[in-house]
Order: structure tokens, then sequence, then C-alpha cells
């Protein structure tokens, strides 16, 4: 069995755990090249994490999302050094016998995954890779001068048009991120939908649950540029007017280990 670590960039004691797991699990183990050094192991970049059987990512939710994006269709387990944690379930102190516990687990075909959606963009010649969080459209400048001029359109039907920050479109998953922030909905992983909602806008529309396998088309025109983001990360800058497209990814990402706990998780927001 091939077994993957991701630990959190210049936190030893997330290296420090990479090493005691690497030391302890009955697997074939590589971490990430940026960890390498700090536990005398062999490193690969992040993206060749998807050619093992399991990645173990150590650190907070953005160590997480980082590794998922290196990970592909692998399954991720979170072990949770963050403040927040929902998509890492893991405490630090269980993390050594849980990941032993998992690697038995793959080797009899009995590891727990639970399948997450993802949402993809494209454009006339660009695509995103997928996220698990959100897709933000929105200007290259937020506030005062800033914006652009939108239209949402939701499987052909106009949803909101106007003057805005921006539009982000979230999964369930992502509901409790970046989307909170902006005013939109809670929304239970469980639940099978998208989360639209607008940003700051001048006369905008309320944040709105659409159906899992809509198609959100974002027009924007105005200033001369806007960007698209994934996750905080992906960045497709796009000459404006132009449509971006929005819908759910055909791959998952996939979580191994316990269930995420989201109730559990929210208490944490306050």
């Amino acid at each position: 069995m091939e077994l993957g670590i991701v630990a959190q960039r210049d936190n030893p004691r997330a290296a420090s755990l990479a090493g005691d797991i690497r030391d302890a699990v009955d697997a074939d183990v590589v971490v990430d090249d940026a960890t390498a050094d700090a536990v005398e192991a062999a490193g690969v970049p992040v993206d060749e994490m998807s050619t093992r059987d399991l990645v173990v990512s150590i650190g907070g939710d953005g160590t997480f999302l980082f590794t998922a994006r290196g990970a592909g269709a692998t399954p991720v387990m979170g072990v949770n050094l963050g403040e927040v944690g929902f998509l890492n379930v893991t405490a630090p102190e269980d993390a050594v016998d849980a990941v032993g516990r998992a690697v038995e687990q793959y080797e009899r075909d009995a590891l727990p995954i639970q399948d997450l959606p993802r949402v993809g963009a494209t454009g006339d010649d660009w695509a995103l890779p997928p996220s698990l969080n959100e897709v933000v459209v929105m200007g290259e400048q937020r506030g005062h001068g800033g914006g652009v001029e939108i239209e949402v359109r939701v499987d052909g039907s106009l949803y909101t048009g106007g003057r805005a920050d921006g539009v982000l479109v979230a999964t369930p998953t992502g509901s409790t991120a970046y989307n909170l922030s902006e005013g939109g909905p809670l929304v239970h992983p469980d639940t099978a939908g998208l989360v639209v909602t607008e940003m700051c806008a001048a006369e905008g529309m309320p944040p709105l649950v659409v159906g899992p396998d809509s198609e959100v088309v974002v027009r924007v025109d105005g200033p001369e540029s806007a960007v698209v983001v994934g996750d905080g990360r992906r960045v497709q800058t796009v000459e404006t007017p132009t449509d971006v497209t929005i819908r759910r990814s055909e791959t998952p990402m996939r979580i191994a280990g316990p269930d995420l706990d989201f109730f559990a998780a929210l208490g944490k927001l306050d």
C-alpha cells in the first residue's frame, strides 16, 4: 500500500507528526517535497500524490484544499491542526493510530470514503480544475470604483444582474467558507445543490440554492477584465465581455476516514 503525507508548510508540529506517522505505519510512504528534509524522507511534489492509494493532510482546511488539488481522485484523510477543521476530522493526538487503522482498512477494502462534490468553471478557451469549496467570478478590484457588471442565468433563466463585486458559486462543503462571509447560507453537506451568492451587489437578489446538476452562467461585462478564482488559489483572468460557465464536476473529492461532523465544526465558528 502506498501512502502520501502532506504537512502544512513551515509548521514544525505538522512535520513532526508526519514523521511519526511515517515511522509507525506499515506502508510505502512519501511526503511532500516541502516536508521531506524535516523528516528525512523521500519527497515528491503534491501534484504527484494522485498516484498514491491514500493521502494524509496535516494542517488546517487550507492545507486540506491544497492537498486535494494534488490528490485528484485519491482519497484524502485530514488531521486537524487548525482552528475550525470542517474538512479535517482526526485530532492530532489520534493521528498515528487513525492512519494505521486506515491503512489496515484499505488493505481489507473496508476504508470508509465519503464523496463530496466539486465545481468547475470554463470559458471560451480555458478551464479551471475542479474546486471543492467555490468558484468566484469578480472584478480585479473590490469596493468603491471596482466591481463588474454581471448577469447570472441558471439553466438559461435570468436570475439576477447589475453591478456587483462579483458572484460566488459554492458547494455545500464550501457554504461554510467564503460563501458564509459574503452572506450566503449554511448548507448541510448531505444536501444536493449549489449555492449562488452575489457579492456586494448594488441591487442584488438573495442567495439562491439550485439543483446539483444546474448550469450557472455568469455574463461579465466591464471593466476590461475580470478574474475567475477557484478555492482562493486558481486564478484565470478573462477579457470582458465574456461568459463563465460553472457546473458540478464529474470527479468528486474523496475523503477517507470518519464522517465529517458538520454541527461540531459549526460550534467552532462562534
